[in-house]
Protein backbone atom coordinates (compact mmCIF):
# COMPACT_ATOMS: atom_id res chain seq x y z
CA UNK A 1 0.00 0.00 0.00
CA UNK A 2 1.31 3.75 0.83
CA UNK A 3 4.40 4.61 1.99
CA UNK A 4 3.59 6.66 5.06
CA UNK A 5 5.76 8.72 7.39
CA UNK A 6 5.25 10.93 10.10
CA UNK A 7 5.42 14.80 9.88
CA UNK A 8 5.52 17.72 12.34
CA UNK A 9 1.64 18.57 12.05
CA UNK A 10 0.79 22.12 11.89
CA UNK A 11 -2.39 22.90 14.15
CA UNK A 12 -4.41 25.74 15.47
CA UNK A 13 -3.15 26.76 18.83
CA UNK A 14 -6.84 27.58 20.42
CA UNK A 15 -8.53 25.80 22.89
CA UNK A 16 -10.37 22.71 21.75
CA UNK A 17 -13.65 24.93 22.80
CA UNK A 18 -12.77 27.08 19.92
CA UNK A 19 -11.73 24.08 17.08
CA UNK A 20 -15.25 24.20 15.87
CA UNK A 21 -15.04 28.30 15.33
CA UNK A 22 -11.93 27.71 13.16
CA UNK A 23 -12.28 24.80 11.09
CA UNK A 24 -14.67 23.75 7.92
CA UNK A 25 -15.47 21.06 5.86
CA UNK A 26 -13.97 20.25 2.92
CA UNK A 27 -14.22 22.64 0.38
CA UNK A 28 -16.36 21.15 -2.52
CA UNK A 29 -18.86 20.56 0.13
CA UNK A 30 -18.96 24.36 1.36
CA UNK A 31 -22.14 26.38 -0.92
CA UNK A 32 -21.64 29.82 -0.77
CA UNK A 33 -24.09 30.57 2.28
CA UNK A 34 -21.96 28.73 4.60
CA UNK A 35 -19.23 30.02 3.06
CA UNK A 36 -19.85 33.08 4.30
CA UNK A 37 -21.04 31.88 7.59
CA UNK A 38 -17.36 30.57 8.19
CA UNK A 39 -15.96 34.06 7.76
CA UNK A 40 -18.44 35.48 9.49
CA UNK A 41 -17.89 32.97 12.44
CA UNK A 42 -14.29 33.61 13.33
CA UNK A 43 -11.35 35.87 11.32
CA UNK A 44 -9.00 33.01 11.29
CA UNK A 45 -11.47 30.45 10.38
CA UNK A 46 -9.47 27.67 7.61
CA UNK A 47 -11.67 28.78 5.22
CA UNK A 48 -9.90 31.99 4.05
CA UNK A 49 -7.41 29.73 3.08
CA UNK A 50 -9.13 26.55 1.43
CA UNK A 51 -11.98 28.26 -0.14
CA UNK A 52 -10.97 32.50 -0.29
CA UNK A 53 -13.99 34.12 -0.87
CA UNK A 54 -11.75 37.01 -3.48
CA UNK A 55 -11.38 36.36 -7.23
CA UNK A 56 -8.95 35.64 -10.20
CA UNK A 57 -5.32 35.48 -8.95
CA UNK A 58 -6.26 37.66 -5.35
CA UNK A 59 -8.25 34.63 -3.84
CA UNK A 60 -5.06 32.69 -3.82
CA UNK A 61 -2.63 34.98 -3.49
CA UNK A 62 -4.78 36.05 0.02
CA UNK A 63 -5.34 32.55 0.60
CA UNK A 64 -1.42 32.07 0.69
CA UNK A 65 -0.69 35.50 2.57
CA UNK A 66 -3.72 34.57 5.40
CA UNK A 67 -1.81 31.27 5.78
CA UNK A 68 1.64 32.62 6.57
CA UNK A 69 0.47 35.61 8.77
CA UNK A 70 -1.14 32.59 11.02
CA UNK A 71 1.75 31.05 11.08
CA UNK A 72 4.25 34.06 11.96
CA UNK A 73 1.63 35.27 14.49
CA UNK A 74 1.34 31.60 16.26
CA UNK A 75 -2.41 31.08 15.70
CA UNK A 76 -0.86 27.76 13.85
CA UNK A 77 2.55 26.30 15.23
CA UNK A 78 3.82 22.86 14.15
CA UNK A 79 4.15 19.90 16.83
CA UNK A 80 7.56 19.69 18.57
CA UNK A 81 8.25 16.17 16.73
CA UNK A 82 7.24 14.07 14.09
CA UNK A 83 4.46 12.51 14.40
CA UNK A 84 1.22 10.20 12.97
CA UNK A 85 -2.54 11.14 13.97
CA UNK A 86 -5.50 9.11 15.02
CA UNK A 87 -8.54 10.70 14.03
CA UNK A 88 -11.77 9.06 15.66
CA UNK A 89 -15.03 10.62 14.45
CA UNK A 90 -18.48 9.52 16.72
CA UNK A 91 -21.43 10.05 14.88
CA UNK A 92 -25.59 9.27 15.01
CA UNK A 93 -27.20 7.69 11.81
CA UNK A 94 -30.52 6.15 11.08
CA UNK A 95 -30.52 5.75 15.00
CA UNK A 96 -27.77 3.69 15.20
CA UNK A 97 -24.38 5.18 17.36
CA UNK A 98 -21.22 4.68 14.90
CA UNK A 99 -17.43 5.45 15.32
CA UNK A 100 -14.79 6.06 12.73
CA UNK A 101 -11.02 5.79 13.28
CA UNK A 102 -9.04 6.47 10.90
CA UNK A 103 -4.57 7.38 10.64
CA UNK A 104 -3.24 10.70 9.84
CA UNK A 105 -0.14 10.64 7.52
CA UNK A 106 2.31 12.18 5.25
CA UNK A 107 2.09 9.07 2.43
CA UNK A 108 3.84 8.97 -1.01
CA UNK A 109 1.48 9.76 -4.04
CA UNK A 110 1.70 7.33 -6.78
CA UNK A 111 0.52 6.22 -10.34
CA UNK A 112 -1.96 4.03 -10.25
CA UNK A 113 -0.31 2.23 -12.86
CA UNK A 114 1.16 0.98 -9.31
CA UNK A 115 -1.58 -1.17 -8.17
CA UNK A 116 -0.32 0.43 -4.52
CA UNK A 117 -3.14 3.26 -4.53
CA UNK A 118 -6.37 3.53 -7.12
CA UNK A 119 -8.91 5.89 -7.51
CA UNK A 120 -12.34 4.98 -9.07
CA UNK A 121 -13.55 9.02 -9.91
CA UNK A 122 -12.49 11.00 -13.32
CA UNK A 123 -11.10 14.43 -12.08
CA UNK A 124 -12.36 17.56 -14.06
CA UNK A 125 -9.90 20.01 -15.02
CA UNK A 126 -11.53 22.95 -13.24
CA UNK A 127 -11.64 21.91 -9.26
CA UNK A 128 -7.70 20.61 -10.74
CA UNK A 129 -6.24 23.66 -10.91
CA UNK A 130 -8.03 25.79 -8.38
CA UNK A 131 -6.27 23.10 -6.37
CA UNK A 132 -3.33 23.23 -7.63
CA UNK A 133 -3.19 27.08 -7.46
CA UNK A 134 -4.31 26.89 -3.28
CA UNK A 135 -1.41 24.77 -3.24
CA UNK A 136 1.80 26.73 -4.48
CA UNK A 137 0.38 29.60 -3.08
CA UNK A 138 0.11 27.80 0.84
CA UNK A 139 2.92 24.72 0.17
CA UNK A 140 0.64 22.84 2.44
CA UNK A 141 -2.00 20.28 2.63
CA UNK A 142 -4.86 21.66 4.44
CA UNK A 143 -7.25 18.12 3.97
CA UNK A 144 -6.41 14.53 3.58
CA UNK A 145 -7.04 12.38 0.89
CA UNK A 146 -9.49 9.71 2.06
CA UNK A 147 -8.25 6.48 1.51
CA UNK A 148 -9.47 3.31 3.45
CA UNK A 149 -8.09 -0.10 2.96
CA UNK A 150 -8.41 -4.03 3.45
CA UNK A 151 -7.40 -4.82 7.73
CA UNK A 152 -9.31 -8.06 7.62
CA UNK A 153 -6.90 -9.85 10.19
CA UNK A 154 -7.30 -6.81 12.46
CA UNK A 155 -3.86 -5.29 12.84
CA UNK A 156 -4.20 -1.45 11.77
CA UNK A 157 -7.26 -1.88 14.30
CA UNK A 158 -5.34 -3.56 17.19
CA UNK A 159 -2.70 -0.91 17.05
CA UNK A 160 -5.81 1.33 16.96
CA UNK A 161 -7.05 0.64 19.96
CA UNK A 162 -3.39 0.54 21.87
CA UNK A 163 -2.46 3.97 20.44
CA UNK A 164 -6.23 5.71 21.74
CA UNK A 165 -6.01 3.94 24.94
CA UNK A 166 -4.73 7.22 26.19
CA UNK A 167 -6.67 10.41 26.73
CA UNK A 168 -6.87 12.50 23.35
CA UNK A 169 -4.58 15.82 22.78
CA UNK A 170 -7.98 17.64 20.91
CA UNK A 171 -11.60 16.69 20.99
CA UNK A 172 -14.36 19.00 20.19
CA UNK A 173 -17.72 18.68 18.20
CA UNK A 174 -18.77 20.32 15.03
CA UNK A 175 -21.63 21.88 13.61
CA UNK A 176 -23.15 18.57 12.46
CA UNK A 177 -22.82 17.14 15.60
CA UNK A 178 -20.18 14.57 14.89
CA UNK A 179 -18.11 14.05 17.81
CA UNK A 180 -13.84 14.30 16.92
CA UNK A 181 -10.80 12.77 19.27
CA UNK A 182 -7.27 13.64 17.89
CA UNK A 183 -4.83 11.52 19.41
CA UNK A 184 -0.73 12.14 18.62
CA UNK A 185 1.47 8.99 17.58
CA UNK A 186 5.23 10.09 18.26
CA UNK A 187 6.59 6.76 20.13
CA UNK A 188 9.26 5.15 17.20
CA UNK A 189 7.47 1.83 17.90
CA UNK A 190 4.03 2.24 17.22
CA UNK A 191 4.87 4.46 14.36
CA UNK A 192 7.09 1.79 13.03
CA UNK A 193 4.22 -0.48 13.45
CA UNK A 194 1.55 1.54 11.79
CA UNK A 195 3.97 1.55 8.65
CA UNK A 196 4.24 -2.14 8.91
CA UNK A 197 0.31 -2.85 9.06
CA UNK A 198 -0.05 -0.52 5.58
CA UNK A 199 2.61 -1.02 3.67
CA UNK A 200 0.90 -4.47 2.30
CA UNK A 201 -3.27 -4.20 1.29
CA UNK A 202 -3.75 -1.53 -1.97
CA UNK A 203 -5.09 1.90 -0.71
CA UNK A 204 -8.73 2.99 -2.69
CA UNK A 205 -8.69 6.72 -2.49
CA UNK A 206 -12.51 6.93 -1.18
CA UNK A 207 -12.57 10.94 -1.30
CA UNK A 208 -10.08 13.85 -2.70
CA UNK A 209 -9.56 12.55 -5.93
CA UNK A 210 -8.37 16.26 -7.26
CA UNK A 211 -6.51 16.83 -4.06
CA UNK A 212 -4.64 13.57 -5.10
CA UNK A 213 -4.02 14.72 -8.87
CA UNK A 214 -2.76 17.49 -7.72
CA UNK A 215 -0.14 15.84 -5.37
CA UNK A 216 0.73 14.22 -8.25
CA UNK A 217 1.28 16.94 -10.49
CA UNK A 218 3.44 18.42 -7.59
CA UNK A 219 5.72 15.43 -7.90
CA UNK A 220 6.04 15.94 -11.68
CA UNK A 221 7.18 19.48 -11.26
CA UNK A 222 9.16 18.78 -7.74
CA UNK A 223 10.79 15.41 -8.25
CA UNK A 224 10.59 12.19 -6.28
CA UNK A 225 10.39 14.52 -2.87
CA UNK A 226 7.01 16.56 -4.43
CA UNK A 227 5.21 13.34 -4.05
CA UNK A 228 4.54 13.18 -0.32
CA UNK A 229 0.84 14.77 0.57
CA UNK A 230 -1.65 14.29 3.48
CA UNK A 231 -3.71 11.23 4.07
CA UNK A 232 -6.31 9.58 6.13
CA UNK A 233 -6.36 5.88 5.98
CA UNK A 234 -9.23 3.34 7.38
CA UNK A 235 -10.13 0.35 7.48
CA UNK A 236 -12.76 -1.05 4.91
CA UNK A 237 -14.25 -3.63 7.72
CA UNK A 238 -15.10 -0.62 10.03
CA UNK A 239 -18.77 0.23 10.68
CA UNK A 240 -18.13 3.19 10.61
CA UNK A 241 -17.11 3.67 7.09
CA UNK A 242 -20.93 4.99 5.67
CA UNK A 243 -21.37 6.14 2.21
CA UNK A 244 -24.83 8.18 1.70
CA UNK A 245 -26.47 8.57 -1.25
CA UNK A 246 -26.09 11.36 -3.65
CA UNK A 247 -29.23 12.37 -5.23
CA UNK A 248 -30.13 13.98 -8.30
CA UNK A 249 -32.37 16.77 -9.70
CA UNK A 250 -33.66 17.38 -12.86
CA UNK A 251 -33.85 20.77 -14.51
CA UNK A 252 -35.67 19.63 -17.59
CA UNK A 253 -37.63 16.21 -18.40
CA UNK A 254 -40.87 14.89 -17.90
CA UNK A 255 -43.30 15.36 -14.68
CA UNK A 256 -43.88 12.30 -12.42
CA UNK A 257 -47.23 10.33 -14.28
CA UNK A 258 -45.00 11.07 -17.96
CA UNK A 259 -42.29 9.34 -16.17
CA UNK A 260 -44.33 6.66 -14.43
CA UNK A 261 -45.49 5.81 -17.92
CA UNK A 262 -42.17 5.62 -19.14
CA UNK A 263 -40.69 3.24 -16.86
CA UNK A 264 -43.93 0.76 -16.25
CA UNK A 265 -42.12 -1.39 -18.87
CA UNK A 266 -38.91 -2.14 -17.55
CA UNK A 267 -39.95 -1.53 -13.40
CA UNK A 268 -41.64 -2.88 -10.83
CA UNK A 269 -43.60 0.85 -9.47
CA UNK A 270 -44.87 1.79 -5.93
CA UNK A 271 -46.51 4.98 -5.36
CA UNK A 272 -45.73 6.96 -2.38
CA UNK A 273 -46.79 10.30 -0.01
CA UNK A 274 -43.56 12.04 -0.71
CA UNK A 275 -40.14 12.16 -1.47
CA UNK A 276 -38.70 10.57 2.20
CA UNK A 277 -40.60 7.86 1.37
CA UNK A 278 -39.98 6.93 -1.72
CA UNK A 279 -36.25 7.25 -0.57
CA UNK A 280 -36.74 5.14 2.55
CA UNK A 281 -38.50 2.37 -0.05
CA UNK A 282 -35.68 2.59 -2.71
CA UNK A 283 -32.94 2.73 -0.18
CA UNK A 284 -34.36 -0.70 1.54
CA UNK A 285 -35.04 -2.03 -2.17
CA UNK A 286 -32.80 -5.29 -2.89
CA UNK A 287 -33.71 -5.00 -6.77
CA UNK A 288 -30.35 -5.12 -8.94
CA UNK A 289 -31.38 -1.03 -9.48
CA UNK A 290 -33.82 0.77 -8.00
CA UNK A 291 -34.08 4.54 -7.20
CA UNK A 292 -37.22 7.14 -5.95
CA UNK A 293 -38.72 9.77 -7.86
CA UNK A 294 -41.04 12.74 -6.70
CA UNK A 295 -42.88 15.60 -7.71
CA UNK A 296 -43.71 18.93 -6.40
CA UNK A 297 -47.48 18.39 -4.76
CA UNK A 298 -47.51 15.14 -6.98
CA UNK A 299 -46.06 13.07 -4.01
CA UNK A 300 -43.59 9.90 -5.24
CA UNK A 301 -42.89 6.57 -7.09
CA UNK A 302 -40.16 3.96 -6.13
CA UNK A 303 -39.01 2.31 -9.31
CA UNK A 304 -37.11 -1.13 -8.93
CA UNK A 305 -35.79 -2.73 -11.91
CA UNK A 306 -37.21 -6.21 -13.55
CA UNK A 307 -34.72 -8.33 -14.48
CA UNK A 308 -34.97 -7.46 -18.05
CA UNK A 309 -34.42 -3.75 -17.39
CA UNK A 310 -30.44 -4.85 -17.67
CA UNK A 311 -30.58 -5.59 -21.49
CA UNK A 312 -30.72 -1.34 -21.25
CA UNK A 313 -27.51 -1.26 -20.64
CA UNK A 314 -24.70 -0.86 -23.49
CA UNK A 315 -23.69 -4.90 -23.72
CA UNK A 316 -19.80 -3.99 -23.57
CA UNK A 317 -20.40 -1.90 -20.19
CA UNK A 318 -18.18 -3.42 -17.95
CA UNK A 319 -19.42 -5.93 -14.74
CA UNK A 320 -17.93 -3.04 -12.18
CA UNK A 321 -20.15 -0.09 -13.86
CA UNK A 322 -22.66 -2.62 -14.75
CA UNK A 323 -22.98 -3.25 -10.62
CA UNK A 324 -24.01 0.74 -10.06
CA UNK A 325 -27.32 2.29 -9.33
CA UNK A 326 -25.48 5.67 -10.82
CA UNK A 327 -24.16 4.07 -13.97
CA UNK A 328 -27.48 1.93 -14.58
CA UNK A 329 -29.22 5.70 -14.38
CA UNK A 330 -26.89 7.85 -16.34
CA UNK A 331 -26.00 5.26 -19.16
CA UNK A 332 -30.02 3.72 -19.47
CA UNK A 333 -32.51 5.49 -17.46
CA UNK A 334 -31.89 9.48 -18.38
CA UNK A 335 -31.05 9.13 -21.91
CA UNK A 336 -33.10 6.36 -22.99
CA UNK A 337 -36.33 6.58 -21.23
CA UNK A 338 -36.73 10.00 -19.63
CA UNK A 339 -34.63 11.63 -22.66
CA UNK A 340 -32.71 13.94 -20.18
CA UNK A 341 -29.21 14.76 -20.83
CA UNK A 342 -26.69 15.15 -18.18
CA UNK A 343 -26.30 18.67 -18.30
CA UNK A 344 -29.76 18.85 -16.66
CA UNK A 345 -28.81 16.83 -13.71
CA UNK A 346 -27.64 18.66 -10.30
CA UNK A 347 -26.78 16.35 -7.30
CA UNK A 348 -27.48 17.41 -3.36
CA UNK A 349 -26.17 14.29 -0.79
CA UNK A 350 -28.39 15.20 2.20
CA UNK A 351 -32.37 14.18 1.95
CA UNK A 352 -33.90 17.24 3.68
CA UNK A 353 -31.97 19.35 1.15
CA UNK A 354 -33.79 17.73 -1.75
CA UNK A 355 -37.01 17.58 0.12
CA UNK A 356 -36.49 21.55 0.36
CA UNK A 357 -35.98 21.72 -3.65
CA UNK A 358 -38.86 19.50 -4.40
CA UNK A 359 -41.31 21.51 -2.00
CA UNK A 360 -40.00 24.68 -3.64
CA UNK A 361 -40.69 23.78 -7.07
CA UNK A 362 -37.03 24.35 -7.75
CA UNK A 363 -36.52 20.79 -10.21
CA UNK A 364 -39.13 19.11 -12.39
CA UNK A 365 -38.21 15.81 -10.92
CA UNK A 366 -36.23 14.51 -8.24
CA UNK A 367 -34.10 10.82 -8.57
CA UNK A 368 -33.57 9.23 -4.83
CA UNK A 369 -30.53 7.35 -5.02
CA UNK A 370 -29.04 4.57 -3.12
CA UNK A 371 -25.68 4.23 -1.44
CA UNK A 372 -23.02 2.87 -3.04
CA UNK A 373 -21.83 0.00 -1.17
CA UNK A 374 -17.79 0.31 -0.27
CA UNK A 375 -17.37 -3.14 -2.19
CA UNK A 376 -19.10 -1.97 -5.42
CA UNK A 377 -16.22 0.83 -5.20
CA UNK A 378 -13.24 -1.47 -4.61
CA UNK A 379 -14.54 -3.01 -7.27
CA UNK A 380 -14.35 -0.25 -9.45
CA UNK A 381 -11.23 1.29 -8.51
CA UNK A 382 -9.40 -2.53 -9.35
CA UNK A 383 -10.83 -2.52 -12.69
CA UNK A 384 -9.54 0.93 -13.46
CA UNK A 385 -12.93 1.94 -14.05
CA UNK A 386 -14.32 5.36 -13.52
CA UNK A 387 -18.04 5.79 -11.53
CA UNK A 388 -20.18 8.86 -12.85
CA UNK A 389 -19.92 11.77 -11.11
CA UNK A 390 -21.37 12.13 -7.31
CA UNK A 391 -21.63 8.19 -6.82
CA UNK A 392 -20.38 8.86 -3.34
CA UNK A 393 -20.75 10.76 -0.64
CA UNK A 394 -18.23 9.62 2.70
CA UNK A 395 -20.07 10.79 5.73
CA UNK A 396 -18.72 12.19 7.76
CA UNK A 397 -16.67 14.54 6.40
CA UNK A 398 -12.60 15.25 7.65
CA UNK A 399 -12.55 18.70 8.67
CA UNK A 400 -9.81 20.88 6.81
CA UNK A 401 -7.24 22.29 8.60
CA UNK A 402 -7.24 19.92 11.73
CA UNK A 403 -3.71 18.89 11.07
CA UNK A 404 -2.31 20.68 8.19
CA UNK A 405 0.86 19.09 6.36
CA UNK A 406 3.44 21.11 5.23
CA UNK A 407 4.80 20.09 1.58
CA UNK A 408 8.38 18.26 1.99
CA UNK A 409 9.82 20.67 -0.36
Amino acid sequence: MAEIRPFAGVRYRVPDSELPRVLAPPYDVIPPAYQQALYARDPRNIVRVILNRGTGDAAYEEAGATYRGWLAEGVLAPDPEPSLYLLEQAFAIDGRRLRRLGLLARFRAEDPGSRRILPHEQTRKGPREDRWRVLLATRANFSPVFMMFPDARGEFASLAASSTASPPSSAFTDDGGVEHRLWRVADPAAIAAFAGALAGPTAYIADGHHRYATALRYRDEHGPEGAWTLGYFTPLESPGLVVLPYHRMLEEGPRLEAARRALETHFRLTATADAREAAGLASRSTARYAFGLAERGQGGLVAEALPAAEKLLPPDAPPSLRALDTYFLHRAVLPNLLHVDDTAVHFLHSLAEAEETVAAGACRLAVLMRATPPPQIVDVAEAGESMPAKSTFFHPKLPSGLVIHPLAV
